[in-house]
């Protein structure tokens, strides 16, 4: 199999969180919703020690964790649940960035299809959104800002503390998506300003299928969030449905995990960072993002004169990698994100996307660079 370099996208399961879900799935199987035996009180167990994991990660209490099928769902939630708010207050606006993921563009324009208005911030040449910019754009009817913690494509982070300072006089919810930051960039998100928050377990080493809505008080008040789907009543009547405990408990784990190794993990992942980025020097490569700010497991290239699908289709026997969001790979449209950032079509195209984790073999980024040369 190729060398796997696309974690951004989806990452493998860690171990011991395999371990955990196979247990819930064949041994403790129980349905969290059932009060009257054995089996019911160990899931609601398992659920209630996955929602403290979940929260430690983000300095929550149990209560404002909202389990959703991921961060999508959580994104929708945060967004759509607060229509509703939003007309009864007459605050029908909405500040977000051009490079979100369209799990929160889409979502975003289905407000603005019933009535809100919205504010799309552009963002700097390295794909930063300036904190003054959010501020300028806020109104007196802001009823949502939401920025991402770090983009899936570049992995730049965003300003997410200079942002919550700029809101601290706003009433506006602020919705930070998490899905790449979360258990990775831990201080940033224990920020008590941020209010609606979205996870995803499956980019960080725990299962597909489940995630999270982190829904943080403001004094002893939640956000005013209205369910988009019903029946069942779980979730506080937000999110119905069956709980999967396999899923939730694998979710648990992860945080666990990576708070306990969190270090250790960031500097294997600079590590291979490194190592790609000297090998690679001598290619004369565009790298996208801040050099001072990008995470540590990720690296958005591109070798000029090289299409990134060119690319791709030679090397496939070696690596594993993509040219943007998995969401949106079908389309094969150049990345909305590299335009934002003020790239032509041509050089989105160049763009490459290597993204890898502390479960990444030792790779021979040498021979990698050699061989890419060998294409252009």
């Amino acid at each position: 199999m190729p060398v796997y370099l696309d974690c951004n996208a989806t990452t493998p399961i860690e171990p011991a969180v395999g371990e955990v879900v196979r247990g819930y799935l064949f041994e403790e199987f129980g349905n969290e919703g059932s009060r009257t035996h054995e089996y019911g009180a160990r899931a609601k167990q398992a659920v209630q020690r996955a929602r403290d994991q979940v929260a430690a990660v983000v300095g929550v209490g149990r209560d404002e964790v909202l389990f959703t099928s991921g961060a999508t769902e959580a994104n929708n939630l945060a967004i759509l649940g607060l229509f509703e708010f939003g007309l009864a207050e007459n605050k029908r606006h909405v500040v977000t960035t051009a490079i979100e993921h369209k799990a929160v563009l889409e979502p975003i324009s289905a407000l603005e299809r019933r009535g809100f208005t919205v504010t799309v911030v552009p963002v700097e040449q390295d794909g930063t959104v300036s904190p003054d910019a959010i501020g300028a754009a806020l109104r007196p009817d802001t009823v949502l800002v939401s920025v991402m913690a770090a983009n899936n494509e570049t992995g730049a982070r965003q300003p997410i503390s200079e942002i919550a300072d700029t809101l601290a006089s706003h009433e506006a919810f602020f919705h930070t998506d998490a899905a790449q930051s979360f258990g990775k960039d831990l201080a940033v998100l224990r920020n008590p300003r941020i209010d609606l928050l979205s996870v995803s377990a499956h980019k960080l080493y725990g299962p597909k299928g489940i995630g999270a809505l982190i829904t943080r008080r403001r004094g002893y008040a939640k956000p005013p969030l209205t369910p988009l789907m019903h029946g069942g009543g779980q979730e506080r009547g937000l999110r119905p449905g069956t709980l999967p405990v396999a899923l939730i408990a694998g979710l648990g784990k992860a945080a666990e995990l990576a708070i306990a190794r969190n270090e250790q993990r960031r500097k294997r992942c600079d590590e291979i960072k490194q190592k790609a980025l000297e090998a690679f020097a001598p290619l004369g490569p565009r790298v996208h993002g801040p050099a001072a700010d990008t995470q540590e497991h990720v690296l958005n290239i591109a070798f000029p004169g090289l299409d990134s699908e060119a690319l791709m289709v030679a090397l496939k026997g070696e690596i594993a990698v993509s040219n943007g969001s998995a969401c949106t790979s079908s389309t094969y449209t150049p990345s909305h994100v590299l335009k934002a950032m003020g790239f032509s079509d041509d050089e989105a195209n160049e763009a490459v996307r290597f993204s890898w984790c502390h479960l990444t073999p030792d790779v021979d980024w040498q021979l990698l660079a050699s061989q890419i040369q060998a294409l252009r």
